[in-house]
């Protein structure tokens, strides 16, 4: 390349050129080496290049076609590109909303594959890439192979639940993606949590949300025993009461629902409403995820307050050594 050939002139100086030209456009101005040799520059052209500031390198053997700050786009294509074969996961499947605030960006590679850490990116080894992941700019993991993937590396249960309710509310997800992504992940932790998931999504049951309430807050706090699904007259017809303590004139509705973008601050409000109803000795208590995943302790001492207040005259008792009820 002479002195007075710009990089721009050498791009479309021939068809090769071009279609270099073309990827580099569609990439964000984003290349690899490859990618660059391919199109017709040598060695010492994209050093020349790399002098003159036509190209800045961003990642071993990957360059940017200028030299002011990256956009999040411009660094996701750098780093798939630079991890190539790989894709976009965990929380870099989506571009941020708003302003980019410079967190790594995370890839996902092939588990037989390894790869050296770069600063700005997260590489992530998986098994089955290629049956989980579909084409994109930048290309990345379907996003409910990507929900799994963050629920197993979830510190908590609930953390674990938060992330399949996220993805089941976009409308295209539907309880058999989500069962064929559970399909795929051969080693998924929680897998019995998460069936259950699936299986009510499917279903329009709360088995999951009923089954935790059972051994995480009634049993586990020597809280008296329930009537399940208890039966009554309503203005639609026969109705089901998900727990009822009759004696104590005390209902349980357990709201399991997937699919809520506010899933988290109906959850808060939640909380406010059991704190009410333990004030008020109201009949109807109505819990979420939150309150029997996150802070079934608690929710058993609302629980407990409302029937001390209807005439229960047991006592709760502590779940273990980190159990706040009776402290």
């Amino acid at each position: 390349m002479s002195d007075s050939e710009d990089l721009e002139a050498i791009f479309a100086r021939e068809d090769a050129a071009r279609m270099l030209d073309a990827q580099r456009r569609m990439q964000d101005g984003v290349a690899t080496h490859a990618q660059l040799t391919a199109g017709g520059l040598g060695r010492i052209d994209i050093e020349r290049a790399v002098r003159r500031n036509e190209l800045r390198r961003v990642h071993p053997r990957v360059y940017i076609d200028h030299t002011g700050p990256l956009t999040w786009e411009q660094r996701a294509w750098a780093a798939v590109l630079y991890a190539d074969p790989a894709v976009l996961c965990r929380e870099s499947i989506e571009a941020p909303r708003g302003r980019d605030d410079g967190r790594p960006i995370h890839v996902a590679i092939d588990h037989s594959r390894k790869v050296m850490p770069q600063p700005g990116i997260v590489i992530h080894r998986m098994r089955d890439l290629k049956l989980k992941a579909y084409g994109g700019a930048p290309p990345r993991l379907r996003v409910e192979d990507n929900a799994l993937a963050m629920a197993n590396e979830a510190r908590s249960e609930i953390d674990a639940i938060a992330r399949v309710a996220e993805v089941a509310n976009r409308s295209y997800v539907t309880a058999a993606s989500l069962q064929a992504a559970l399909d795929r992940a051969h080693s998924l932790r929680r897998r019995k949590l998460v069936q259950g998931l699936v299986d009510d999504l499917a279903t329009g049951t709360h088995s999951v949300l009923e089954h935790g309430y059972l051994t995480k807050v009634e049993r586990a706090h020597g809280l008296p025993r329930g009537r399940r699904q208890s039966p009554r007259i309503g203005p639609s017809g026969n109705q089901f009461r998900d727990v009822e303590y009759e004696a104590y004139a005390l209902v349980v509705e357990l709201d399991g629902a997937l699919g809520h973008d506010t899933w988290r601050d109906q959850a808060r409000d939640a909380d406010r409403s059991l704190d009410d109803l333990a004030e008020l000795g109201a009949v109807t208590a109505r819990l979420r995820f939150h309150q029997v995943f996150d802070t079934p302790c608690q929710t058993a001492a609302r629980v407990g307050r409302i029937l001390t207040r209807n005439g229960w005259s047991g006592t709760l008792q502590n779940c273990g050594q980190s159990c706040l009820v009776n402290k």
